[in-house]
């Protein structure tokens, strides 16, 4: 089997015994580029190959650079919550290892030693400990010397004042003049620019379990809820600098989800709680995500009754309970009614007018009344 291709040129007619060369498409247009696919097929007769369309892509006109291909819509950056600066967004700081701080440290100690030998106010047993000769008949350190100290001691205090030492769990957010510089997720022995302002951050995952907040039920019936919230600092930026206090602003977002979610009543099901939880969890998580907050569960761990309506709701719900015994009492002496008559009537013991039957029923009924009384349920 031989296949042929077809030439990529426009020029030239085709050679003898071969196919009429197709046709090399062209740029039509200055926004529109149509690539030419070339296939391979068979000399025999067979189905006609799939023409595939054109890709379409864009090129900017009048600069002759090549298109640009185009993200996709769910990779492009999503727009910033509103109320929050969009430039504030946690990003890693430029932080040194420790052992450069270490070194210029001890750099700034030995510049300082040296310029005291200088000078010659170094001790004789200071300079015979670090091998240095004696040296004295100065007059004191001078405009040279004195720069000299400013330098080294700089570089000493540089040095190691900016060792700091990072701890799993744990950030902090850097700060210059007011503006954001980083935040440090590093651990370990590092140096820090001693100039910027550190706030550690708490970065590990944590619970919080609340006091008695108000809430209410389906019905409107004052509640008092105890919550149980695990949740985390994901953007130390904003949790930071984008809120006073993101612990308090947390609180206040529980607090106002329990009253726009209603709970159920205590003694309810589970199914009805992890329905109050789910509720919850959404409200919660979808208000403290613009300030850099992740909350992974709401959860509701004591539901009572306000002390206020506490008493009237028990007499409601002993009420119930006494109305439901009542009806089930009910119902089972009139099933009991019910069978005995017509036992009697099937099996042809007694022959009863209307009258007569309706006199045995009230017998029956009292009968089986008092005998539940004096048994119980």
């Amino acid at each position: 089997m031989t296949t042929t291709t077809s030439p990529l040129s426009e020029s030239g007619p085709p050679e003898d015994g071969a196919a009429t060369a197709r046709p090399v498409r062209l740029i039509h247009t200055e926004s529109t580029t149509e690539i030419p696919v070339h296939l391979l097929f068979r000399d025999d007769s067979g189905p006609a190959p799939v023409r595939l369309r054109p890709a379409v892509v864009a090129r900017r006109q009048g600069t002759g650079e090549q298109p640009r291909p185009r993200r996709p819509a769910a990779e492009r950056s999503r727009p910033p919550a509103p109320g929050v600066d969009p430039e504030l967004v946690e990003r890693p700081a430029r932080v040194l290892p420790g052992i450069a701080g270490v070194l210029a440290g001890v750099c700034g100690a030995a510049g300082c030693a040296a310029t005291s030998w200088w000078a010659g106010v170094l001790p004789p047993l200071a300079a015979e400990a670090l091998g240095l000769p004696a040296r004295g008949g100065t007059a004191g350190p001078g405009p040279a010397q004195w720069a000299a100290y400013a330098g080294a001691g700089a570089l000493g205090l540089f040095g190691f004042g900016g060792l700091a030492r990072g701890r799993t769990g744990r950030a902090w957010v850097l700060g210059l003049f007011g503006r954001y510089r980083g935040t440090v997720r590093r651990t370990g022995l590092l140096w820090v620019n001693p100039l910027v302002l550190r706030r550690r951050v708490d970065v590990r995952l944590r619970h919080w379990r609340s006091e008695p907040m108000p809430a209410a039920d389906r019905g409107g019936v004052t509640l008092r809820v105890v919550v149980l919230v695990v949740w985390r600092v994901r953007d130390t930026a904003r949790a930071t600098l984008g809120v006073e206090d993101h612990e308090g602003y947390l609180r206040e977002c529980v607090e106002a989800a329990l009253l726009r979610v209603p709970l159920e009543a205590p003694g309810a099901g589970r199914r009805a709680m992890d329905a109050a939880q789910d509720a919850l969890t959404r409200l919660v998580a979808a208000d403290t995500a613009p300030v850099g907050l992740e909350v992974f569960a709401v959860r509701p761990v004591r539901v009572e009754y306000a002390p206020e309506v506490a008493a009237a709701m028990h007499r409601r719900r002993i009420a119930a309970l006494d109305a439901r015994h009542r009806a089930s009492v009910l119902t089972s002496v009139v099933d009991s009614v019910e069978d005995t008559v017509t036992r009697l009537t099937m099996r042809g013991l007694v022959e009863l007018d209307d009258y007569e039957r309706k006199v045995l029923v009230k017998d029956l009924t009292v009968a089986f009344c008092a005998g539940r009384g004096e048994t119980g349920p």
